[in-house]
Order: structure tokens, then C-alpha cells, then sequence
């Protein structure tokens, strides 16, 4: 039970109001919660990535003659589309190559003289590595002129960092999980010796550790409680705030740093799991506490 008798509280409660342990427990979990949003969503990113390019292949045809590259370009979609194994093929229009070239090239980019290679985006349908490098050689074996990309060598490196931000996340979740037990550790033995007095009368008037312990341990969980509904709440505001601005930017790459229905659900539940550290904390660090000191 957090919420303890008003006569129990007064026990213990040194000063009115809200004391320096919940706003140490809001701060906590305020942090933790943004470490976990971003570990959740950057992961969640990572599996979108993997979906999306796992079974993707763009062929290029590179030729200097325009017509030769055409004609290359059209019997290798040919064969593509009924090639098994083979979803989707479409030729890339020559105005979308010109638009992605704008930004390096200028009006240049829109030159038919200019030696852009002929471009095919292919949809696997099986999208195992076996099965993606099995056709990728058959249409390399196809024409000299023709090469082969795989979109997931691509975003490699950006798959790679998304797992490293992920795993960074973990560590700081647990970094701060492990301070917010230190400093109630901390604070149950500074309550310990604060109210050492008033301890050693309830001794006297037959209360067992256990009895004391439950005061510190109601106390110290009534404060995290509140800690963390504030703390936890700005948090949540917060990711909020962010994921909003990110999908109004309309990349589809950093669009799909979201948090889905189960990972708002883990955030969720991360105060209740803050509340139930403190209160295992305080009661074991008191207990052990007082069996040694008393």
C-alpha cells in the first residue's frame, strides 16, 4: 500500500509539504522515460527499415549511348516482371532522376545528353538473403551494362547507429534505475538517523523492525508516487511534443522514429515500476538497517 494513515505519516514526516525526495523521483523518471522513448522509437525504426529494404533492389543500366541503354532497360524489366520471386519492377521516370539530381546539378541534371543511368526499383518477395542475392546475380549475368544495388547495404550504416542508440538508451534506463535505488537508499538511512529517537521508543513500546520498516517504506513510496505522476507526466508531454514535430517533417526515414500502441503502453508502466523499486529499496535498506544498528 502507498497511502498510509495520517497518524503514521506524522511519525516520520519531518517537514510539511512536498519534500526533496519527490522531486529527486520526478527528475529520475522524467529522464529515464525520455531514455526509453528514444530507445523504443529508434528500435521500432530500425524493424521499419529492415522491413522496408530488406527485399529491395535498384538495377542500374549505365551506358553512354542513350539508346542503347533504353533498349538494355526495357528487356531487363521485361525479364524481371516474370522472373519468380519478383513482386514489383518499375522504371524509374527520367524527371524523377532529373528532380534527385537537382540539388548536385542544377538545369544541368535535365540534359538528354547527359549520361544518367537507366534505373528499375524491384520488390522482392522473398526477402531472405539467400533469395535477394540469387536474383541480383541473374540479372547481373543478364548484360555487362547492368549493376545491382541492394537497398539494405545502403542503410546499413544507418541501421547501425539506430541499434547503437537503442542499446545506448538500455544503458541509461538502467543507469537511472540504479541511482533512483541508490538515492533511496540514501535517503532511508538519513530517515534512519534523523528519527533514530523515535525508533528506539517504538522499539521500546514492542514495535518490530518490520513495523518501522513499513513506515519508511509507505513514506518513501507515497513520495515516489508523486514523483513520478509529475514527473512521469511531463515525460510523456514531452515525447509527445517531439513525435508530433517529427511527422510534420514528412521524411519517411526519421517519420518512422514514432512509438507504436505497445511501447506507449511500456512508458506507461514505467512509474508504477519506479514506485515498486523505491518501496523494495527503502524496506530492504531499512530492515537490514535496523537488525544491524538496533
Amino acid at each position: 500500500m502507498v497511502v498510509s494513515r495520517p497518524a503514521e505519516r506524522r511519525v516520520l514526516d519531518e517537514v510539511g509539504g512536498l519534500r526533496a525526495m519527490t522531486w529527486v523521483m520526478a527528475i529520475m523518471l522524467f529522464l529515464t522515460m525520455l531514455a526509453a522513448a528514444l530507445g523504443l522509437a529508434t528500435a521500432g525504426a530500425a524493424r521499419l527499415l529492415e522491413r522496408q529494404l530488406g527485399g529491395r533492389l535498384t538495377v542500374q543500366v549505365v551506358s553512354g549511348d542513350p539508346v542503347r541503354r533504353d533498349a538494355v532497360a526495357a528487356q531487363i524489366l521485361a525479364r524481371l516482371k516474370t522472373m519468380p520471386g519478383v513482386a514489383k519492377a518499375v522504371a524509374v521516370d527520367r524527371a524523377e532522376l532529373t528532380r534527385l539530381l537537382a540539388p548536385w546539378m542544377g538545369e544541368d541534371g535535365a540534359d538528354p545528353q547527359l549520361p544518367v543511368p537507366a534505373m528499375i526499383d524491384v520488390d522482392l518477395v522473398d526477402r531472405t538473403d539467400a533469395a535477394v542475392s540469387r536474383i541480383a546475380e541473374t540479372v547481373r549475368r543478364s548484360s555487362p551494362l547492368v549493376r545491382v544495388d541492394r537497398h539494405e547495404s545502403w542503410m546499413s550504416p544507418v541501421s547501425g547507429v539506430m541499434r547503437s542508440m537503442t542499446l545506448l538508451a538500455l544503458a541509461l534506463v538502467l543507469l537511472m534505475a540504479s541511482a533512483t535505488a541508490a538515492v533511496v537508499v540514501l535517503a532511508a538511512r538519513a530517515g534512519l538517523e534523523t528519527h533514530r529517537a523515535t525508533i528506539e521508543v517504538m522499539h521500546m513500546l514492542g514495535s518490530t523492525d518490520v513495523q518501522v520498516a513499513r513506515l519508511f517504506q509507505r513514506r518513501i513510496a507515497l513520495d515516489a508516487a508523486i514523483g513520478g505522476i509529475g514527473g512521469g507526466v511531463a515525460a510523456l508531454l514531452v515525447v509527445g511534443a517531439i513525435g508530433m514535430r517529427l511527422h510534420g517533417l514528412g521524411s519517411e526515414l526519421i517519420g518512422g522514429v514514432t512509438l507504436s500502441g505497445t511501447d506507449w503502453g511500456l512508458l506507461l508502466c514505467l512509474p508504477l515500476a519506479f514506485v515498486l523499486l523505491a518501496t523494495l529499496s527503502a524496506r530492504v535498506t531499512v530492515v537490514r538497517a535496523l537488525r544491524r544498528i538496533l
